[in-house]
């Protein structure tokens, strides 16, 4: 029995070792910028503000990713103007880890930065890809599922996995993942996306065992590449030759490719269209939301008050901007 449980743990630690988790912090939050507002009319984006705890979207996504990778594996990807948050939120992470792109260009060029850098460093690894913005109410079963998820896609390195929530209610503003089979504790591949369906037909895919969209991506560096190389490998390319060259000293290389380059969606313009290449695991019921609407933040932030809402002790002096506690006076004061 000693011996089973010895070589489970040293199996648990193998592919830790072999995965990076990376998390995605470089956007700008404009459509939460109303509720983001602080008393000096400074915009902060979303995942550097806090849900009535003592640490931030960003510090909780990082520990989430935690969980899955080493310490000296979990990454994040940053843009520079941003830097004044930043700089405090991801302090507990090695600076090589801290990606910073000089602005923000859609999340197809964040990933790509993340790809390109680990391809330098360790090109056989598995990568987790997590969105910086996302609450869980439930914290254990995203995290049992996200090892799973590491250890498949660490076995199966020409696979490329994306997961999926199970819904409890209709959001016509999310997005939809329709399997190909309802099948559970394996993966499925995926027969179509759609986003923000009208509510009727959110219903309707919830009865064809449709999953909302988590954004969150395992598979391996290389697999992830792949999925820029049909539409996109002259970006890879070019990008990569800036990398190059601002490693070598060139510290402008970077900065200009960027100024050249038009955005790139990674939902809409990667994953849709490489649909066929993927496959989604399913996550159980866990409370999650990806705080993208006013009326999704206002939801999260009266749930909260629920008894087992899983908050954590917040601080007498908040380190972040508190947009629970922001968005409870906003309903004070709209109610007088």
């Amino acid at each position: 029995m000693r011996n089973a449980r010895f070589n489970a743990l040293g199996e648990i630690v193998r592919h830790m070792a072999d995965t990076w988790a990376v998390v995605l912090a470089g956007g700008d939050g404009s459509r939460l910028r109303k509720l983001t507002t602080n008393s000096d009319g400074l915009v902060i984006p979303k995942q550097y503000c806090s849900l009535e705890r003592s640490s931030c979207l960003l510090q909780d996504a990082l520990s989430r990713a935690s969980t899955v990778a080493l310490p000296s594996h979990v990454c994040t990807v940053v843009a520079a103007q941003h830097r004044q948050w930043w700089t405090s939120a991801a302090a507990g992470l090695n600076q090589s880890n801290v990606f910073v792109q000089p602005r923000n260009k859609g999340t197809g060029y964040g990933i790509l930065l993340a790809l390109l850098t680990l391809e330098m460093r360790n090109p056989g690894a598995t990568l987790v890809l997590l969105p910086a913005d996302h609450y869980f109410r439930e914290e254990e079963p995203i995290t049992r599922v996200l090892r799973v998820a590491a250890n498949i896609a660490s076995e199966d390195t020409g696979s490329t996995f994306l997961l999926g929530a199970e819904p409890d209610h209709f959001d016509s503003e999310l997005g939809y993942i329709l399997p190909t089979d309802k099948v559970t504790g394996k993966p499925a591949f995926i027969a179509g996306f759609k986003e923000k369906p009208s509510p009727e037909h959110a219903q309707e895919l919830m009865g064809l065992g449709a999953l909302w969209n988590l954004f969150i991506l395992v598979g391996s560096v290389r697999g992830l590449l792949e999925l820029f190389a049909e539409d996109y490998s002259h970006a890879v390319t070019r990008m990569r030759e800036a990398m190059r060259h601002h490693a070598a000293g060139e510290r402008d290389a970077l900065e200009v490719f960027y100024d050249k380059i038009e955005p790139i969606d990674f939902s809409a313009d990667i994953l849709e269209v490489q649909a066929n290449r993927l496959q989604v695991i399913r996550v159980p019921h866990c409370g999650w939301t990806d705080l993208g609407t006013p009326e999704r933040v206002e939801a999260t932030v009266r749930s909260m008050t629920a008894p087992g809402a899983g908050r954590r002790q917040a601080r007498a002096t908040p380190l972040f901007f508190d947009l629970g506690a922001h968005f409870r006076d906003l309903l004070k004061v709209a109610s007088m």
